[in-house]
Formats: C-alpha cells, sequence, structure tokens
C-alpha cells in the first residue's frame, strides 16, 4: 500500500490597494527595509529616538530661558579663558567643536577604507576618531571643573538665571555621556578590525558576517549623529 502524501500549495493574496496595501507593506516588512540590514534599520531607529530625547532638552532649555525673568547669563563672558591676562570669549568651545567636527572627517574615511577590506587603514582611522572623541570629552571635564570652581550648580549660579546650571549640565552632561560611549564602542570595533575578525569570521559581538565591514559604517552613523546633536549645541547654548 502506498501513502500518498499531498502538498498544498499557498498562494498569497494580492496587495491591497491604498493606504491599506501602504500600512500592509510596512507591517510585514515587504519593500520598505527589504534591502537594508537588520543592524543599520534598527541604527536609524534608535537615533531616530534619541533626536527626539534631544529635541526635547532643547526645547525646554529655550523654554527655561525665554520665559525666566532674570537675566540670562552671557555665554561670552561665561565661557571665557583666561589667556596671558586676557579674557577670550569662547575659545575652549570653539576648539572643542573643532575637534568633533574633524573627527567626523575621519570616521568617513574609515569608514570608505571598511568597505575596501584596508583593515589596518580603517582601524588606525576609527582610533584617531577615539582619540579626537576622548579630547572633547577631556576639554568637556575642564569645562565642568572651571564652572563649578566658579559656583555653577544645578540650582543656580552667580551671573543671573538660576536655570542656567540645571540646562548646562543636563545638556552637556547627556550630550558627553553619548561621546563617551561612542569612543568606548570605537575602539572595541578597532580592535575588532585590527585583528581581522571580520575576514576570519571570528565567532563574537558583531563578527557573524565573514568579510562583512558593514558595523562600521553603523558605528559612523552614530557617530555623525553625536557631532551633528553639538552643532545644535553649539549654536542655541554657546551662541545665542
Amino acid at each position: 500500500m502506498t501513502d500518498v502524501v499531498e502538498t498544498e500549495t499557498r498562494i498569497s493574496p494580492p496587495r491591497p490597494d491604498g493606504l491599506r496595501g501602504f500600512a500592509s507593506d510596512w507591517a510585514s516588512d515587504q519593500r520598505t527595509f527589504k534591502n537594508v540590514s537588520w543592524g543599520k534599520a534598527m541604527m536609524w531607529i534608535f537615533l531616530l529616538s534619541d533626536t527626539f530625547v534631544f529635541g526635547c532638552f532643547l526645547l525646554a532649555y529655550m523654554s527655561a530661558r525665554m520665559s525666566t525673568t532674570v537675566p540670562w547669563p552671557n555665554p561670552s563672558e561665561v565661557f571665557a579663558l583666561n589667556i596671558g591676562g586676557t579674557e577670550v570669549p569662547l575659545i575652549l568651545i570653539a576648539i572643542m567643536t573643532f575637534v568633533l567636527i574633524s573627527s567626523s572627517g575621519t570616521m568617513a574615511m574609515a569608514v570608505n577604507f571598511g568597505y575596501r577590506r584596508d583593515r589596518r587603514r580603517t582601524a588606525l582611522l576609527m582610533l584617531l576618531t577615539a582619540l579626537f572623541g576622548a579630547t572633547f570629552v577631556g576639554m568637556q571635564a575642564f569645562e565642568w571643573t572651571k564652572l563649578i570652581s566658579e559656583g555653577v550648580r544645578p540650582w543656580g549660579n552667580p551671573w543671573g538665571a538660576p536655570q542656567f546650571g540645571s540646562t548646562f549640565f543636563m545638556i552637556t552632561g547627556f550630550h558627553g555621556t553619548h561621546v563617551t560611549i561612542g569612543v568606548i564602542f570605537l575602539i572595541i570595533i578597532a580592535r575588532k578590525v585590527w585583528r581581522g575578525d571580520f575576514d576570519t569570521q571570528k565567532r563574537g559581538f558583531f563578527t557573524s558576517r565573514k568579510g562583512h565591514y558593514e558595523i562600521v559604517e553603523i558605528t559612523g552613523l552614530y557617530w555623525h549623529f553625536v557631532d551633528l546633536v553639538w552643532v545644535f549645541i553649539f549654536a542655541f547654548f554657546y551662541l545665542w
């Protein structure tokens, strides 16, 4: 006696038209993210959510500054450094901005060499980017130390509106945390690139696909985002 196995052929239903079809595409991930890797899509989603957080912080800062009846401190005086007996306004902030913007250039070159599979140049450029980031965090720590020694606190400051201290520490501290995390991540990925983990497919975090350097680009997306956020902080907090 022969058993006959019947196979059922399933035919997918046609895609609905209009808004229902659009919602169906997004819900089933058939077209929207078809050619985008999971890691890159998740990084974009994370950056979008982080944009809302930084946006809320900056809106809160602008709201506090425009609603306070006490004069707001002059950033050119607060963030000035005494060099050779002369008060130079915003010199430290200008150097910090230059360092962070320069790190975007080295990160972009690292991504370029990563897709060429030039692992040594990729690793060196990522380490240089991490050095720029660490320099930025170090200068930010010096800035915090200087202001704290001059009496700035989250609940007040000697130059005017008490909201200045809380908004300053909240916004710059949150951004500095992002830069610090980025520096650590850059060093980890640079070490993996230098050892050739992406070429040998050595098991571990972010190294499951042989010869695939996309994680370098994903790291670059995060780093460019951190740099872009600083541009807005620089414009709204230090130049306004």
